[in-house]
């Protein structure tokens, strides 16, 4: 529509405000340069290159594949101590735990996950569903994040995430837990499931797709470039997936992430 109007996203249970013919505005904001493109390979002054001095003072292997290791500056901690008791109901505090590992894409600090070959992107699948079974054993939450490029707060081009495993739900995780419970319950089928086929057979905002998996530009899409991956089949973790399935996320991500980085 070329009106605007508001969308519903059903994971928030919330409105979007769709204004489609403010496109045409000129635009006056700021323009990023290009990143760097004379990334060195290696660089003994890098804290995620294999060989390197951390922090810490560890000196990391000379890994050749994927390398997990404890974040140095870590966001939550497994023995952090209870708060004090809260003397006013708008001043309360609860106990936050948890453990933030980092894990290495490749040894290599000039390339991304999409320039990597197949097999190295389904070893870090691999890897993620590794981190997903063991922190989740311990852990209701487990979160494995990319932050790409020095605008989204990326201090270091070697290619990394974070993971993060907390002994709480965050806000969003909790809400969209909620919200696909009660779609469920409604309606006898998984949200994100009803949501894959609806897209599937609409193909209007088809980004790509294969045998198992779709990425599709949501209806309710609030920010620019947003995108959402989802499965054909349900499968709630990443290590519920099978061979061929792990196989087709990796030429999946990587066909999505050129188009990221192009």
């Amino acid at each position: 529509a070329e009106h605007q109007h508001a969308r519903y996203n059903p994971l928030r249970d919330d409105w979007v405000l769709v204004s489609a013919h403010r496109v045409k505005r000129p635009w006056q904001g700021q323009l990023e340069k290009p990143p760097p493109e004379d990334v060195p390979r290696w660089d003994p002054n890098n804290p995620l290159c294999p060989g390197a001095t951390r922090a810490n003072g560890e000196v990391n292997p000379q890994y050749e594949g994927t390398f997990v290791f404890p974040n140095d500056f870590p966001a939550l901690q497994p023995d952090a101590p209870e708060p004090g008791d809260s003397d006013h109901p708008l001043f309360q505090a609860a106990a936050a735990r948890g453990v933030c590992k980092v894990m290495c894409f490749h040894p290599w600090s000039d390339l991304t996950l999409p320039l990597m070959s197949l097999a190295e992107i389904r070893a870090v699948i691999d890897a993620w569903a590794e981190l997903a079974a063991e922190l989740g054993a311990s852990y209701p939450w487990v979160q494995i994040f990319e932050n790409k490029g020095a605008m989204m707060g990326c201090s270091n081009p070697h290619p990394h995430c974070q993971v993060w495993a907390s002994s709480f739900l965050p806000n969003e995780a909790r809400l969209e837990d909620r919200t696909q419970r009660q779609h469920l319950r409604q309606h006898g089928v998984p949200m994100l499931l009803e949501y894959a086929e609806q897209e599937a057979q609409r193909k209007e905002r088809l980004v790509v797709e294969n045998v198992d998996w779709l990425v599709v530009v949501p209806y309710w899409a609030t920010w620019p470039y947003q995108t959402l991956l989802l499965p054909r089949r349900h499968v709630c973790r990443l290590q519920d997936l099978r061979e061929g399935e792990r196989d087709s996320l990796a030429s999946i991500m990587q066909r999505l992430l050129i188009k990221y980085d192009n």
